[in-house]
């Protein structure tokens, strides 16, 4: 179990170095000698999970995309019901944000069913990620660094994130992360959020979408 765990936070690390990390790097962070981080290494590399780069330099391997490919209907027909569940309960557009690049894309949306007064969020919109509640949510859940803005440290602090009128006028976006900073799922980003429009009950919505952020992390047995 100690060999996967060190598997796993190899994989983290390296998700985590867009320029690649090297073996002795690797072996650094994980506390280990680099004889050790050279087998664990070698095993993810034979799956496909790790690649070299020409200098040496350890990337995540496209095995990853063939899990990730498996995992997307899966987490659809887990996730899309809670969703549902989370707009109609707030009586707000619902939905789950990923990461692409330094951009925050929107990969499923809920509608309260019944209504006339909604804020309409479709798939594939997209803002800064740091900008909305969604990429801040986002941001919150990766590992503290010196240059985050203050409005992710507060997120991080908090465990939700709460914007008012960034992304539309009089608009109210509240998100959580999926992911945890402390024990981070390799591979996996993503935040849960709502977002209304005009007055709103703001502590009683951040209610709401921590409690779903909660029991969406059980249902994908997303590590904390």
């Amino acid at each position: 179990m100690q060999t996967l765990d060190r598997g796993l936070q190899a994989l983290t690390l390296v998700s985590h170095q867009s320029t690649g990390i090297s073996i002795a790097e690797l072996a650094e962070q994980l506390s280990v000698h680099r004889a050790i981080a050279y087998r664990l290494v070698t095993t993810l590399e034979a799956h496909g999970l790790i690649t070299r780069g020409a200098k040496g330099t350890l990337h995540l391997g496209a095995g990853l995309l063939v899990l990730a490919s498996r995992f997307e209907p899966q987490f659809r027909t887990v996730a899309q019901p809670t969703l549902q569940e989370l707009a109609n309960e707030t009586r707000a557009a619902a939905f789950i944000s990923v990461p692409q690049g330094d951009e925050c894309v929107a990969v499923m949306v809920a509608e309260p069913e019944g209504g006339l007064l909604r804020v309409t969020y479709r798939v594939g919109s997209r803002h800064p990620l740091v900008l909305g509640a969604a990429g801040i949510a986002i941001l919150a859940g990766r590992p503290e660094r010196s240059s985050d803005p203050d409005s992710v440290r507060q997120a991080r602090a908090d465990g939700f994130s709460v914007t008012q009128g960034q992304l539309q006028r009089g608009a109210i976006g509240i998100a959580c992360p999926l992911h945890h900073p402390g024990h981070p799922t390799p591979g996996f980003e993503a935040s849960l959020g709502v977002v209304t429009v005009g007055e709103a009950d703001i502590p009683q919505l951040t209610a709401a979408v921590t409690t779903f952020a909660q029991r969406l992390k059980m249902l994908l047995r997303v590590t904390e």
